[in-house]
């Protein structure tokens, strides 16, 4: 029996995150053929194909994607054992990879890793960015960050931030040019502007008040899968956008926007940083989750 690896192993979790040979080699420093060879060696070795390759684009086929989820966590427990016996338990060291929704790594950015990445300046800090849920663990990393309502249960969380709303806001020539909307039901004469979501549909505005629970779904005449986009839409006076209130904080001080329907926006649980309870914690990570809860 030929023995696999753990180059080999590493090479397919890398091909796999960055759905990439090009984009696995760049992360690895290795080069794209010896990429490849590293691939087909394991499949051959294997006797199944582990990607569905074309000029466009690379897979994980079913089988794939089955070998994947059951060796990423066993590699990440290796690799963070042998960093943990190399620098000591109590020295972070590494790659902290975070997955976080677009958007997120923004808000993490003050305080928490820029204070981080002044305590720690050997950790390389590894943010990826996307707004549909993932494995965490089978994807590499040692942590996400989401929205308290989608931590997984199984996994232990750490506030990030307090409560928030999203906001109903447009700009005030906006507001004079077409009305101010007092009822949900009138946003569907408005021109808004949308949230596209990882799945290609838009996101239907949620509004709540007195235990009414409306899901807008309104005519939309501008829509991003950007956060930024959609804000400096809104701006713009393109229409009346659903913005998270983190975002747009100076500019409701300042006036340039200014939210309506507030009594139909509820707050809801903030930011969660979570990891897996069952699994070692390496102390990059260790780190990061004592500097979340030194912080106010």
């Amino acid at each position: 029996m030929h023995r696999t690896g753990m180059t080999e192993l590493e090479v397919v979790l890398a091909v796999a995150r960055r759905n990439s040979f090009r984009g696995a080699a760049q992360e690895l420093g290795m080069s794209t053929t010896a990429v490849s060879s590293a691939v087909a060696g394991l499949e051959a070795r294997l006797k199944v194909r582990l990607f569905n390759r074309s000029t466009r684009s690379v897979a994980l086929t079913d089988i794939g994607q089955r070998y994947v989820a059951r060796i990423a966590p066993a590699l990440a427990q290796i690799k963070s054992a042998g960093e943990e016996a190399s620098v000591g338990p109590d020295e972070p060291s590494g790659t902290l990879r975070i997955n976080a929704p677009y958007g997120a790594a923004y808000l993490l950015l003050e305080p928490l890793l820029k204070q981080y990445a002044q305590r720690y300046p050997d950790v390389r800090i590894d943010i990826v960015s996307e707004s549909s849920m993932v494995d965490i663990i089978a994807g590499g990393f040692d942590a996400g960050v989401r929205l308290a309502e989608s931590v997984p249960q199984d996994m232990i969380a750490v506030a990030l931030s307090g409560d928030v709303r999203m906001l109903v806001v447009a700009t005030p020539e906006y507001l004079e040019r077409h009305g101010v909307p007092e009822h949900p039901r009138d946003l569907l004469t408005h021109r808004s502007i949308g949230m596209r979501m990882a799945h290609g549909g838009l996101y239907q505005w949620e509004l709540e008040r007195d235990g009414q629970k409306l899901q807008m779904d309104l005519p939309v005449h501008f829509a991003s899968n950007e956060l930024l986009a959609i804000k400096q839409a809104v701006l713009l006076g393109l229409g009346i956008g659903f913005i998270s209130e983190w975002f747009i904080v100076d500019e409701l001080a300042s006036g340039a926007l200014v939210p309506v329907l507030v009594p139909w926006c509820p707050s809801f649980g903030g930011l969660r940083l979570y990891y897996s309870g069952h699994r070692f914690v390496p102390a990059r990570l260790r780190a990061l989750i004592e500097l979340a809860q030194e912080l106010p």
